[in-house]
């Protein structure tokens, strides 16, 4: 390979000449929407089987090289012309035909026919799992990226994605002749994938924008991947003008050091904004998927300030409003971090445009605005740039809130304005195509169309046990036939003779029950912990009798070293103890072999720490085919378990010895396992069907899908926040920002008067005990200062008081103004009440809040004052007034 800059290198594509009759092959070739049509799969497998696998499922690489002849023959081919032919009609209904968005909007003019601009929302994210064809991704995140946009077209909602063109992506995996992880980063051919570059009509050239980077401005290209009628661009660095380190930031996904992830985010954040506005592309909402696009946040505070002469609090309140932020991560060291000095060196440039100095900017991402020494933190400058907020499942939400619940001084832990909405899958990439036959046949098509419909997936109980488990075995062989293959040229390529390696092979059993385990190998996901009891695991993989056989993928970080270390363990415990095809450690794992096994194991095991796992969607994959969910109750299992469809490994207990917990975890599953899954599994009637079993799987099926598809997130999202946040921007930027200048003006005038705002006293017609469901009527004295009482919300704050006097799950009431303010003393009163609608220890306080109807929340950092001790010695805590809520009597 030629050195950068050694010699001039004039390039062209090569496309294939495909027989005119052929011609729809190549629109849908180029459009992922086949990636979840088996019909439009089967039409390349048709023409070349080994070819389509060789290429690793990339039609437009394949149509580069298929024989001429071929083409000519299937030309020729009646049959597939007319299997073409409804292919193709079937991609252009889906671009056509009226979505579930369309209604939306009849019904709600603001995001429609009333906007002043049309609603679009620009997904960014740093990864996205589309097909295995297209490395731009490395697991989870991404995969749930890429669903989200496959859902966003179904659903017809305006969508587009933002992320990174990696030429090499992210890394391939071998094991060496130890067990060790090995990794490799091949080249990405770019011209034979599903991707092409965005032309710029005015010049005939490749879209490009620029960043700038300390002492250089680094040039970006535009690439389009089309996912149905969704739009994906893809930013690409590898241009001669920029300098080698340059055109390497879009490389690798997550690799080098913290200047190249700096690098990257950048390119991301801002370079995406830029691209996005050179195209002519003008999204109403921004989220972001993590915290690795949040530079975008600066960029559009930069272009507020340059195009309405704004200071920076009036373009932030203008473009936070149309900003969403989903969260990933259940732990700060999670979270990508910058120094101080790293920040300056590449935001100084920066400073003047967006209207702050250097601290004022460091402050945005730190949790201790004081503290010059912190790093800044994406994800806390996401929050704080962003309307809404959210986790990724219920349990994830609640994690997110005690872990940012500094942010918001003050606030009770349940009232920081993080939500969640559960993640998601996409139905139809995920479900095994005979499976997909099957709901057709039984369902109708109207779970294709409505995959959230719960009256829909009840369906699934009319499918006869004899046909449902018909398709379990056939699915189960299909993958024990491919890992056979696979492990046999795994060991070949370790050194292994031909001899040994097809003995291996052939211990993989079709017939045994199949537990699979594919995920990341992070040390907190736990992959080993079966090997806590070496015995037990021993006598469950050796019993004849209730065969059972392991199937493990998965993926360690190249840095971390304790994860390539778990993955060692359990390959050389399966060589050690002669189990090699008994447990099967599989290579390279990716969105091929997730499919195989979560379409053709039995059960799907889950064994993270609880609360380190912010959803998780594996497990969601498989119980759409019928697979059995086993996990701890973390993550999204956490809200979905039902012993009735899948086991719970514990009962969300927490440790403070890690130790002590994997092995009363351990112990657990293999108890589980033991006495509990495989009795029901080997469970037979007379016609060797499993019937408890089998019914297990329907009611996963019809439970699981329509609850966890991704159609029920994005339309989740829309509802609760891309919609709001799209009419909120709309109303902040109208009239050249007037509204947020003037919410920007009154927000300095609340923190500048704030520190008048006291309450002085509280009263109560409340007894120390109260009958259940009594009024009480509550009373204050609020000083004001220079507000009014229209600048501010007072309220009763009531719940249950736990033993050390913290008021908890608290419900707020408005109180209303009765009065004062006379003669300028600024001493008002407020009125309110609640109902007591629990017996036990129960208590009340008193808090005021801003007051704008223009805020998402009246929860802004800084702003809230409670009744507190009147005792100037005493902490600055709430103060509580308790008493006991009797029950009913009869």
């Amino acid at each position: 390979m030629l050195p950068y800059g050694q010699a001039r290198v004039r390039s062209f594509r090569v496309i294939p000449a495909l027989p005119v009759p052929l011609a729809p092959l190549l629109e849908i070739a180029h459009n992922l929407w086949w990636t979840w049509n088996p019909r439009a799969i089967d039409l390349f497998v048709r023409l070349d089987r080994e070819l389509w696998n060789e290429t690793h499922h990339n039609p437009v690489r394949m149509l580069g090289q298929i024989a001429q002849e071929t083409l000519d023959r299937a030309a020729a081919d009646n049959s597939y012309l007319h299997a073409l032919s409804l292919v193709h009609a079937s991609m252009t209904a889906h671009m056509e035909r009226p979505t579930w968005h369309d209604t939306r909007a009849s019904e709600r003019p603001e995001i429609g026919d009333k906007s002043d601009r049309p609603f679009l929302a620009a997904y960014f994210s740093a990864e996205f799992g589309l097909t295995e064809c297209l490395h731009v991704y490395s697991g989870g995140l991404g995969v749930l990226a890429g669903d989200h946009l496959k859902s966003a077209s179904e659903l017809g909602v305006p969508l587009v994605g933002v992320g990174l063109l990696y030429r090499n992506g992210y890394f391939h995996q071998y094991l060496n002749s130890d067990g060790w992880q090995q990794e490799t980063y091949p080249e990405q051919d770019f011209p034979n994938q599903p991707v092409h570059r965005v032309i710029d009509p005015t010049t005939g050239q490749q879209f490009r924008v620029s960043v700038e980077l300390p002492g250089r401005s680094v040039t970006i290209g535009v690439w389009r991947c089309n996912v149905g009628r969704t739009a994906l661009f893809l930013l690409d660095t590898n241009f001669p003008e920029n300098q080698r380190d340059d055109r390497d930031i879009t490389r690798n996904l997550y690799g080098g050091d913290v200047e190249m992830r700096i690098k990257q985010e950048i390119v991301l954040g801002i370079g995406g904004v830029r691209a996005l506005e050179k195209m002519g592309v003008e999204p109403t909402v921004y989220h972001m998927n993590e915290g690795h696009s949040a530079f975008l946040a600066l960029e559009r505070i930069r272009v507020f300030r340059q195009a309405h002469n704004v200071s920076f609090d009036e373009a932030r309140t203008a473009a936070a409003a149309g900003h969403v932020f989903t969260t990933h991560t259940p732990v700060p060291a999670g979270i990508d971090r910058f120094a101080p000095e790293i920040m300056e060196r590449y935001f100084r440039h920066m400073l003047h445009d967006i209207g702050l100095d250097l601290e004022g900017l460091l402050a945005l991402g730190r949790e201790h605005t004081e503290d010059r020494g912190e790093f800044f933190s994406m994800a806390v400058l996401a929050l704080r740039t962003a309307r809404d907020c959210n986790g990724v499942s219920r349990l994830h939400g609640a994690v997110s809130r005690r872990m940012w619940q500094r942010l918001w001084p003050g606030l009770p832990e349940q009232e920081v304005p993080i939500s969640h909405v559960t993640n998601g899958v996409h139905a139809r990439s995920w479900i095994k195509s005979d499976l997909i036959d099957l709901f057709d046949r039984y369902l109708d098509s109207a779970w294709q169309r409505d995959p959230a419909n719960h009256d829909v997936w009840r369906g699934v109980r009319d499918i006869p046990d004899e046909e449902l488990w018909r398709v379990r075995q056939r699915t189960r062989e299909q993958l024990v036939t491919w890992a056979r293959s696979k492990s046999r040229e795994q060991m070949r390529i370790r050194g292994a003779g031909q001899e040994e390696a097809d003995r291996v092979a052939a211990r993989v059993d079709p017939t045994a029950f199949t537990i699979g385990f594919a995920r990341r190998f992070a040390t907190y996901k736990r992959g080993t912990l079966l090997l806590r009891n070496l015995e037990r695991l021993r006598a469950l993989l050796t019993n004849d009798d209730r065969p059972v056989q392991l199937l493990l993928a998965g993926k360690a970080h190249p840095a971390d070293g304790p994860g390539k270390e778990l993955i060692r363990d359990l390959v050389r415990f399966a060589r050690a103890e002669g189990l090699e095809g008994r447990l099967v450690f599989l290579e390279d794992y990716d969105m091929d072999v997730a499919r195989r096994l979560v379409q053709g194991c039995d059960v799907w095991l889950n064994t993270p720490v609880r609360g380190m796992e912010a959803s998780g969607t594996s497990g969601m994959k498989a119980a759409m085919n019928g697979v059995i969910h086993v996990s701890i109750l973390d993550g999204w299992w956490d809200e979905a378990y039902d012993p009735e469809s899948g086991f719970a490994i514990g009962r969300g207990e927490q440790y403070d010895d890690r130790d002590e917990q994997d092995e009363v975890e351990s112990r657990a599953l293999f108890d589980l396992i033991e006495r509990e899954i495989l009795p029901e599994f080997y469970d037979r009637d007379s016609a060797g069907l499993p019937r408890k079993w089998i019914t297990r799987m329907k009611r996963s099926i019809a439970g699981m899908a329509p609850r966890f598809n991704s159609n029920r997130m994005v339309m989740g999202y829309a509802s609760a926040h891309y919609y709001p946040a799209h009419e909120a921007a709309m109303m902040m930027q109208r009239d050249a920002l007037r509204n947020a200048r003037d919410v920007s003006d009154r927000m300095h005038r609340l923190r500048d008067h704030w520190p008048g705002v006291a309450i002085e006293s509280v009263r109560s017609d409340i007894s120390a005990q109260v009958p259940i469901r009594t009024g009480v009527r509550v009373e204050a004295s609020v000083r004001l200062g220079d507000l009014s009482p229209e600048d501010v919300l007072v309220q009763v704050y009531h719940g249950a008081v736990t033993s050390t006097g913290d008021l908890v799950d608290g419900l707020a009431e408005e109180m209303t103004h009765e009065g004062g303010g006379e003669r300028g003393s600024g001493l008002h009163t407020f009125a309110g009440s609640f109902t007591a609608h629990q017996s036990g220890r129960c208590g009340f306080s008193v808090r005021v809040l801003p007051r704008e109807a223009r805020l998402p929340t009246p929860f802004v950092p800084g702003l809230i004052t409670w009744d507190v001790e009147s005792d100037p010695d005493a902490p600055s805590t709430r103060q509580v007034s308790d008493f006991v809520v009797e029950p009913a009597r009869a």
